[in-house]
């Protein structure tokens, strides 16, 4: 094969100067005294986010030297097919502090931009023919020679973040990232969320850019990255509300005793009431838990109201002191909906205000959402599965566009019917988790098996909540019992 220009300068200073034997299957073309004491220049990333769609580790490995390098005296390249020279060249470039490339028809290009003085090959590489296969004996010792010829050999400390699903599959691209002085984060998620590891060091750089390796990085990175930078964190710790955390409820309404448990004491003794509660769960459960409330923020009612649409909406003003106190002490809020004859989004957009804090949630009760000519307690109300994705898919933008932790979505349901099209729930938006809350009331046999059977195809990615009722359940379950006996766990366990 031809070789390019770049290629055709190495191999007229080899040979005048002469090519050097080295281990591990590669040769070093070494340069004369004029090209002495050249150093790698790095490039500055161009993008806050940069999402890298490449699928082979030999295009990741250029895609990172692309970014980070504008020029280096030096490159390594491996062969493809040979994991042990892959290694070696690994390990040797971090020695050298300079980029690692793996033979692949795009691979010579990248090294022709670098503009190399000296390529090193590791195995077999096809493209670099003109170089001449030895033993391993020697590295140590050509190591030491480039060190001197070039002046190189320590990474600089630079701002930069480098994501990939594999540090492994992707050795090559990661030596590099860090051998220019970025920060490289193994996420086989995706989510920087899901790692204790990653938030921390997201949140030592919040100005960094992030290159992100692979289709396992989505658009949904630029909301998880801002939701981490923003340093909101959910109570109890981390950025998701779940899995990793169990939620423990008080139901009802504010104003009066007859909806639950929330209107049964004044705020601060809710407050407290909330804080015991889950402190008996916290002897049981190994993960955080969070005392929360759950208040009925539309009413279902009897008499059509002056809008006719069967449903009070409460005011924002009266469920303030309960949400404030709420946010004062670590406990979370899902706010619910019992809409009548309107949709559940008109109601859902009346609450935004609340719905932009942190710490707020909500919640759809389908048994409350009638058909025209309806009325409550007659017919078990019941909502489009298009109806509960147009909530989600506005509820998943607002805290979207305000940086907002993950919130809880949560679908009432405790008849199958109650959400047609069930299975067709879109829950793979990285802004909520969605929550079935089988909230059926009555005798622990019947409780159990209308669990069981909604856990059956039920959406992927779903969440579950389970209810306990002080006077309609026979007999009610205890702390223990409910822990020990309601299987698979729940994340959210409310009490009405």
């Amino acid at each position: 094969m031809s070789l390019t220009p770049t290629l055709q300068r190495s191999a007229l200073v080899a040979g005048i100067v002469g090519l050097a034997l080295i281990g591990g299957g590669f040769v070093v073309l070494n340069t004369s005294e004029d090209e002495q004491g050249q150093t790698p220049a790095l490039s500055t990333p161009t993008k806050s986010l940069d999402l890298v769609a490449t699928t082979t580790p030999a295009e990741n490995a250029v895609a990172v030297s692309r970014r980070l390098y504008a020029t280096s005296p030096v490159v390594l390249v491996a062969s493809s097919a040979d994991q042990a020279a892959q290694e070696l060249a690994v390990a040797t470039a971090t020695k050298l502090a300079v980029p690692v490339l793996i033979d692949d028809p795009a691979t010579e290009a990248e090294v022709e931009r670098l503009a190399p003085s000296s390529v090193l090959t590791f195995g077999t590489t096809g493209s670099y023919a003109h170089a001449r296969p030895v033993t391993a004996t020697t590295v140590g010792k050509e190591v030491a020679h480039v060190r001197t010829a070039y002046d190189i050999g320590s990474a600089p400390k630079r701002s930069v973040i480098v994501m990939t699903g594999s540090t492994t599959k992707n050795a090559a691209a990661v030596g590099s990232a860090r051998n220019a002085g970025a920060t490289v984060l193994e996420l086989p998620g995706g989510d920087p969320r899901m790692a204790p590891d990653a938030v921390k060091a997201i949140a030592a750089a919040p100005k960094a850019p992030v290159i992100a390796l692979g289709p396992r990085f989505t658009a949904n990175l630029e909301y998880t990255l801002a939701a981490v930078r923003s340093g909101v964190e959910q109570f109890g710790g981390g950025y998701l509300a779940f899995p990793g955390r169990t939620m423990i409820a008080l139901y009802g309404h504010p104003s009066t005793e007859a909806l639950g448990v929330l209107g049964e004491q004044t705020v601060a003794a809710t407050v407290r009431r909330a804080k015991v509660l889950a402190a008996k769960y916290r002897k049981i459960v190994k993960t955080p838990v969070v005392p929360t409330f759950e208040i009925i923020a539309t009413v279902a009612s009897a008499g059509a109201g002056k809008d006719k649409n069967y449903s009070a909406e409460t005011k924002i003003r009266e469920l303030l002191p309960l949400i404030d106190a709420a946010e004062k002490n670590g406990i979370y809020v899902i706010l619910d909906l019992q809409p009548g004859r309107t949709h559940f989004l008109a109601q859902a957009k009346r609450y935004e205000s609340l719905l932009k804090r942190p710490h707020v949630g909500l919640a759809l009760d389908p048994e409350w959402r009638l058909r025209k000519h309806q009325k409550h307690l007659t017919q078990i109300g019941k909502v489009s599965v298009h109806e509960v994705n147009k909530v989600g898919k506005w509820l998943a933008k607002l805290t979207r566009d305000n940086n907002l932790p993950q919130k809880v979505f949560v679908l009432h349901q405790f008849n199958i019917t109650m959400i047609k099209g069930r299975s067709k729930v879109v829950t793979t938006r990285p802004e909520l988790a969605t929550v079935i809350h089988v909230d059926g009331q009555g005798g622990q046999g019947a409780k159990q098996g209308t669990w069981h059977f909604l856990h059956r195809k039920a959406p992927k990615g779903v969440f579950w909540g389970w209810k306990n009722f002080y006077d309609e359940d026979e007999p009610m379950l205890t702390v223990p019992q409910t822990w020990r006996r309601v299987k698979p766990h729940p994340q959210l366990i409310s009490y009405q």
